[in-house]
């Protein structure tokens, strides 16, 4: 069978490597001209994500049985939108697809269900200081319609508002941003499936994230399980259920991201996607559940076997994951170490690079600028740590003049 994969990146890659295993023809399209998935697709077209039009044109030359996406959430609609238009199988509807990738309907849409939500606002250029009556600062502002952490940030003052506004808006189709004030907490992850409109938890991470100047929300790592599980799980799945209800998801992957702080739970993004640290990885490696298989599978039309997903209670799993989401200093790469050394260190599930020889870091202002990832397990937090240590003392990106440009104080245990 042919499937169509929005994206060609890190984040699409094993889906494109898994599709050709399972024997489907795969076409790609992606903005950039070389994305790591050209090498192992079929066919590739340099088509941006989020052109509908384009995609759709696409899948007509390709004749495809399927399309899917994953890791992104913009091109969750794309793919709706293309389903839609050349009656191929879906998950969910355009009108669903549009409420979790526009973050203005999608918080009208949660706060009319009475989800909680932190307070915001959404506001335009020159827009006058009144209409943030009533939020306390700081605040994040954020684009209704992007991702990868992009044009977000934390500010303190109004004029910080005017000043960052134009940044923000340049990662936006939207004539508008949103303001929303800022609510100190630990942020969690939920992945999920949808059967017949009945959720399934699959996995709650912590997902720890740095704040880097004012850009905000930059993910470093996801730490399962989270510390949150023992205190605010039901809390955490009522709240998901309640979500697939309002926003009326009946089936497919669930990604919903949610703030835990002195308020209680507030949800922050929602997405009908696999998350895009690695997701795809991880929770088959932990679970036995091959949520990549079910989404190739649906997106072709094919049955699949739930079996393991209606057993499966997460509370029951003993062991521990961090998923290491890889920054460097701002240099130029000359070497990498080769990943499998990394991948003999016992509990090192994978590892691998999204950059080559001759990369340029630079500063951290957003999750576009990881330059690789590790999965990490163990029996207990400090095997854990002390695992993420050797992992770290392998995994090097190195200069010219031999110093190791990764780095390592991100990593959190508890």
């Amino acid at each position: 069978m042919k499937i169509l994969i929005l994206g060609g990146g890190n984040s699409q890659l094993t889906a494109i490597k898994r599709a050709k295993e399972k024997g489907h023809t795969v076409v790609i399209t992606d903005y950039y001209p070389d994305p790591p998935g050209k090498r192992v697709a079929d066919f590739t077209e340099q088509i941006s994500t989020f052109d509908v039009a384009g995609n759709i044109a696409v899948a007509e030359k390709y004749q495809v049985d399927g399309v899917m996406t994953l890791g992104t959430d913009q091109p969750v609609y794309t793919a709706a939108k293309v389903a839609e238009a050349l009656g191929l199988p879906g998950f969910i509807d355009t009108e669903t697809a549009l409420a979790v990738t526009n973050k203005k309907v999608m918080k009208e849409i949660l706060g009319r269900h009475g989800v909680p939500l932190a307070p915001y606002r959404l506001v335009g250029e020159g827009f006058p200081a009144s209409q943030l009556q009533g939020l306390k600062f700081p605040v994040v502002i954020k684009p209704i319609d992007s991702q990868g952490q992009r044009g977000i940030y934390k500010l303190d003052t109004l004029n910080e508002i005017y000043t960052h506004m134009q940044d923000t808006l340049s990662y936006s189709r939207a004539v508008e941003i949103m303001v929303e004030e800022f609510y100190e907490n630990g942020e969690i992850t939920v992945s999920g499936w949808v059967e017949c409109g009945r959720t399934y938890l699959l996995t709650i991470t912590d997902r720890i994230s740095i704040q880097s100047g004012k850009h905000l929300g930059i993910c470093t790592s996801h730490h399962f399980p989270s510390r949150f599980i023992s205190d605010y799980y039901e809390e955490i799945k009522q709240i998901t259920e309640n979500i697939v209800e309002a926003v009326g998801i009946q089936e497919g992957p669930i990604y919903f991201q949610m703030l835990i702080g002195a308020s209680g739970v507030k949800v922050n993004e929602i997405s009908c996607r696999v998350g895009g640290a690695h997701e795809d990885e991880f929770i088959p490696a932990l679970t036995g559940i091959n949520i990549l298989d079910l989404i190739m599978e649906g997106a072709l039309g094919q049955k699949s076997d739930l079996t393991a997903l209606r057993r499966h209670d997460m509370r029951n799993i003993r062991e521990k994951v961090s998923v290491e989401l890889v920054f460097a200093r701002p240099g130029r790469t000359a070497r990498l170490s080769e990943t499998d050394q990394v991948k003999k260190i016992p509990g090192v599930v994978q590892a691998g690079f999204y950059v080559e020889p001759g990369h340029q870091a630079s500063e951290i202002t957003n999750a576009t600028q990881r330059v690789g990832y590790m999965i990490v397990t163990a029996a207990s937090e400090k095997e854990l740590k002390g695992r993420l240590h050797q992992a770290y003392d392998v995994f090097r990106m190195e200069d010219e003049a031999g110093k190791n440009l990764i780095r390592r104080e991100f990593i959190t245990t508890y």
